[in-house]
C-alpha cells in the first residue's frame, strides 16, 4: 500500500520547476477528478488524525475555499483554535462533541457550548470563534468534511478554554500547508 501511494503521490505531485527542483507543491498539473482514497494523509502531529486537503490554496492554487477530509478515532480531538475564516462541516460518519465559544470573553475563550454532532449533520463555525471537534464516540471514528474560507488560515490554538488570547499561539502556515508555504500574503486579518 505504501508504494503504490507512493507511487501515485510521485505521478501527480512531483513535477520539475524552472530551476529543476523536484515540488509536491503545484497550483496546476493535478488532475481534474482524483481517488480521494489515494491522496495523501497526515497526522500533523495530532494523535488520532488524519488529514487529506481535497483542495487547496497552497497546495492546489485554490483562492476563496479549501476542502478538507478529516478522520479522528476515537478519543481524538483538534486543538482548541480560532482563525479569521469561515468554516463549514459536513459529518459524514461517526458522532462526536464540537465545543463551542460564541460571545466570548474579551480576555480568554471562557466555558463552551457542547453540541452534539453525528452522521449526516452539518454544522457552521463563525469567524473567531474559538472551538474544538472531539471524536467522544469510544466505538468508531469521526469523518468530517471541513469548508473553509479565505485560505490560507491563521490559526491561534489555546491550551486551554481559559488561556488569555494574547497567549493563544499563532499557526501559520497550518500544518499540512507548511511544506509548501513560500511567500506571506497580504490578507485583511480580523
Amino acid at each position: 500500500m505504501f508504494w503504490h501511494l507512493l507511487t501515485v503521490f510521485a505521478a501527480t505531485a512531483l513535477h520539475f520547476s524552472a530551476t529543476g527542483e523536484a515540488s509536491e507543491c503545484l497550483t496546476d498539473g493535478f488532475p481534474l477528478v482524483r481517488n480521494v482514497s489515494k491522496l495523501p494523509q497526515g497526522s500533523f502531529g495530532i494523535p488520532g488524525l488524519s488529514h487529506s486537503t481535497l483542495a487547496g490554496s497552497v497546495l492546489h492554487g485554490m483562492k476563496e475555499v479549501e476542502v478538507w477530509l478529516q478522520t479522528l478515532a476515537p478519543g481524538a480531538r483538534t486543538p482548541i483554535h480560532r482563525h479569521s475564516c469561515e468554516e463549514a462541516f459536513l459529518v459524514l460518519k461517526g458522532s462526536g462533541t464540537l465545543y463551542l465559544t460564541t460571545n466570548m470573553h474579551p480576555e480568554f475563550p471562557g466555558n463552551p457550548h457542547e453540541f452534539r454532532i453525528f452522521s449526516n449533520s452539518t454544522f457552521l463555525v463563525p469567524i473567531d470563534d474559538v472551538h474544538q471537534v472531539w471524536n467522544t464516540n469510544e466505538q468508531e471514528d469521526l469523518q468530517i468534511l471541513v469548508i473553509i474560507s479565505r485560505p490560507p488560515v491563521k490559526v491561534f490554538t489555546y491550551d486551554d478554554w481559559f488561556m488569555p488570547h494574547t497567549a493563544a499561539k499563532l499557526l501559520f502556515p497550518i500544518f499540512w500547508d507548511a511544506v509548501c508555504f513560500q511567500t506571506p500574503l497580504e490578507r485583511d486579518e480580523l
